[in-house]
């Protein structure tokens, strides 16, 4: 069978979407691309299953829309495979109106947390075929391949249509799937060269992405779109981890390599893990970028990953004020922060944090108080890059039920929720204010404090050019969250 693994170009005034394998989802004034790890290793599963598999992301490729579609007919697949979010799902349904009126032969497949919410939805608003719900979709992929689409044989989380055109499901999808039995990613297959440069985490390229875990072993976060995708945790194994680097290391010559489970493992796999990258001397040639959950590790925890070769370490703060965090279980003190931001960087890592603006029950004082902690720690050097979003509730959050039931959004029109207009009603606060207070704190960045760390840091020297990329990023930034949506 042939199938297509696809992103279709979705041209826009707003910019470049960030949308593979991202749970914020923006439009970006400057491209960035994150190698998209779960489609990657279902395209590689089925290669290895002997199938014909076409990589075609029209988004990082920067194809037009005909020069994507060529290359897509050229194929002449069985199957395409479209992953949606919230923002662009609608763009999907019509692309897909349109291409299975051209050819109403081929199956087309969407995956993401928006479908995994709204299965029904994208089934009555287009003639998508069968929608793969939660994050195992790639050996959802392999059965329904395997199956050669007869229903009888489905796993649950499948929708699919009836001979009829009537939608059907097989239930509430399972994450029952053994991580260790899932293949290193076929990197030439998945053309891993297009992720590994535009992208701001990098300080060393070409670098790529790999997941130890799905997703993160807090997943109790009420705003975030990935609990949707992976309400539990698994792990893979993690001496494999390891060897797939090593691997990356000497066959590609990877330099960094981001670790995108929603939160890294810890613990005696954090220990194993660091240990064995330490025996190898893999520190010497490879750093280690991860996101991470305050409030876990002591600084001995931080010191041991550095020796491991790990450099930045991701960590969501959100706000600083409690009473936010408790409402979306975030299960982190404030204090947290600073001490959790010190231990990291006092070890030796680089500590990257993002914020959030907009939340409903918040007004001036409460994201005052969160502009002044964010600009604090780019002074004390606690944090050498870091991130602000605009609240969005995704469908399939926790929080997206309570404010609809509250009356507490602003639109339903998924199109809107971009990033580039408020989502969430905040009565305390107008959307002005909100875009202010995310300005003020990427001009933190600016602060003599922030620049004398930045100048005197442990590589500023050896990486002015990683520097010189932040600082487009940052004007990129202040473009982003601009008057008026620009």
């Amino acid at each position: 069978m042939k199938i297509a693994i696809a992103y279709p170009p979705l041209p826009s005034e707003k910019g470049v979407p960030l949308l593979s394998q991202n749970r914020q989802f923006q439009w970006f004034s400057r491209p960035t691309y994150i190698f998209p790890v779960v489609p990657a290793t279902a395209a590689t599963m089925l290669k290895k299953a002997g199938h014909e598999v076409a990589w075609l992301d029209g988004i990082a490729e920067e194809w037009t829309p005909d020069e994507f579609l060529a290359r897509l007919e050229a194929f002449a697949p069985d199957v395409v495979v479209v992953e949606t979010k919230t923002p662009v799902v609608k763009r999907h349904w019509k692309w897909i109106t349109d291409y299975k009126a051209k050819y109403p032969a081929t199956r087309v497949l969407l995956v993401g947390d928006h479908v995994t919410a709204l299965p029904d939805e994208s089934m009555a608003a287009c003639p998508v075929d069968c929608i793969l719900t939660g994050g195992d979709w790639d050996f959802l992929l392999m059965n329904v391949v395997t199956a050669a689409f007869d229903s009888s044989k489905f796993e649950p989380g499948i929708w699919y249509r009836q001979p009829d055109g009537v939608a059907a499901n097989t239930g509430r999808f399972r994450l029952d799937h053994d991580l260790k039995t899932t293949p290193w990613i076929d990197r030439d297959l998945c053309h891993w060269k297009l992720y590994a440069h535009k992208n701001g985490n990098f300080i060393r390229t070409p670098g790529t992405y790999i997941m130890s875990g799905r997703d993160c072993w807090h997943a109790k976060c009420t705003f975030c779109s990935w609990t949707t995708l992976y309400p539990t945790y698994r792990t893979r194994d993690p001496i494999d981890v390891v060897n797939e680097i090593e691997d990356l290391v000497t066959r590609y010559g990877v330099k960094e390599i981001m670790d995108d489970s929603g939160s890294f493992p810890v613990g005696d796999w954090l220990k194993t893990f660091c240990e064995e990258m330490i025996r190898r001397g893999l520190p010497k040639k490879v750093r280690i970028d991860c996101n991470m959950r305050f409030g876990r590790l002591a600084f001995e925890d931080y010191r041991l990953m550095r020796k491991a070769g790990f450099r930045l370490v991701l960590f969501g703060v959100e706000s600083a004020n409690q009473a936010t965090l408790d409402r979306f279980v975030k299960a982190l003190k404030v204090e947290d922060v600073e001490q959790g931001a010190e231990w990291a960087h006092r070890a030796g890592l680089d500590v990257h944090l993002t914020f959030m603006f907009g939340h409903a029950w918040e007004g001036p004082a409460e994201i005052a108080n969160t502009v002044k902690l964010a600009r604090k720690m780019l002074a004390k050097g606690w944090a050498s890059t870091l991130q602000c979003t605009m609240t969005i509730p995704y469908p399939g959050t926790p929080l997206f039920r309570e404010l609809k039931a509250n009356d507490g959004l602003t639109t339903l029109d998924w199109d809107e929720y971009d990033m580039r207009r408020q989502i969430t009603k905040t009565p305390q606060a107008t959307e002005d204010e909100i875009k202010a207070a995310v300005r003020c704190v990427y001009r933190g960045f600016l602060q003599p404090a922030a620049l004398w760390h930045r100048l005197f840091s442990r590589s500023t020297l050896f990486n002015l050019g990683f520097y010189y990329r932040g600082a487009r990023y940052l004007l990129g930034h202040l473009t982003d969250f601009g008057r008026g949506g620009k």
